[in-house]
């Protein structure tokens, strides 16, 4: 490094074509960017800056810098690669697509895995108010996430309803915004950062799905110092990284009765003296949610036999 230029510190928002763009921590307005290079001491480690990484960077003689070294890393996601994410918004429609419970609770599984704070955000409020069916799903989703301590949204893009509250609690973190094709990310970036306008995907009548719009990682800077990244990868998801011992502590409400369960290492499906198969039972977790954790433990035995 150069004894005139000091080290400078930055946050990396995007990631193309081996360039690393770096957005000074200085830069208040958000609207400055180096395109930076990483230092050949990274390959030789098997290191790799990742979205969303505080890196200590310098700037070169051509105009553009050089990545010196990754500050310290408080998460990192592996699909999508993303560094320092804090809080993952699960967005999903109300209708057009059908809310999937089983997909939503295998996201929240994920999340909770990655160690994120999760917060389920329904889109498209203005079909449902149309829609009974609609609005009996929002009352499902109040009465089983709530309960369990979720934070929940309704917001529509069109009204411009619930969107304010969103980007409030979005400020000051780094988010990452993940669910199916289709329900309305990209709109409701689009409300959150007006003149942002993201390509939105017109919802398939045949398949019931959209397409891909959304090619590689980029962090977006929001009011309040905050940054969010719409991810093409988390679309994609299977239990690969996490064990099947470690499933039931990504539903919070087996985890924070497993320590009353008879039997050290219960795995909640037919043990005598669960307490988690004694709270359903009672009706204090919902059937719904015990289903799928069957259904994500059936899976993960079935990929391990398979291996």
């Amino acid at each position: 490094m150069s004894n005139k230029e000091p080290e400078l510190i930055g946050r990396i928002v995007k990631a193309l074509s081996g360039y690393y763009y770096v957005r000074p921590e200085t830069d208040a307005a958000g609207d400055g960017m180096i395109q930076c290079r990483a230092r050949g001491i990274f390959k030789k480690r098997g290191e790799s800056p990742l979205v969303g990484d505080l890196v200590a960077y310098e700037e070169t003689d051509n105009g553009e810098g050089a990545v010196n070294r990754i500050l310290p890393r408080h998460s990192e996601l592996l699909r999508p690669p993303v560094a320092n994410v804090e809080l993952a918004v699960l967005v999903f429609s109300i209708t057009e697509p059908a809310l999937n419970l089983q997909l939503l609770d295998k996201f929240l599984a994920h999340i909770e895995h990655a160690g994120l704070q999760p917060i389920i955000c329904l889109s498209k409020l203005d079909l449902a108010a149309e829609d009974q069916d609609g609005a009996d799903v929002m009352g499902q989703i109040e009465q089983i996430y709530r309960s369990i301590g979720y934070e929940i949204y309704n917001t529509s893009s069109l009204l411009r309803e619930g969107t304010t509250e969103l980007e409030a609690r979005l400020a000051g973190h780094l988010s990452v915004f993940a669910g199916q094709s289709g329900v309305g990310k990209s709109s409701l970036l689009n409300s959150i950062v007006p003149g942002l306008e993201l390509n939105t995907a017109a919802i398939s009548n045949k398949l019931g799905r959209g397409k891909h719009t959304t090619r590689h990682v980029e962090l977006i800077r929001i009011a309040g110092g905050g940054y969010v990244a719409d991810t093409p990868g988390f679309s994609q998801l299977d239990f690969q990284e996490l064990g099947i011992e470690e499933l039931s502590t990504c539903f919070p409400e087996f985890r924070e009765r497993a320590g009353d369960c008879k039997f050290r290492g219960c795995t909640h499906t037919h043990e005598p003296s669960c307490a988690v198969l004694e709270a359903l039972e009672h009706g204090e977790i919902s059937p719904s949610r015990h289903e799928h954790y069957l259904l994500f433990l059936a899976e993960m035995k079935d990929k391990k036999r398979r291996y």
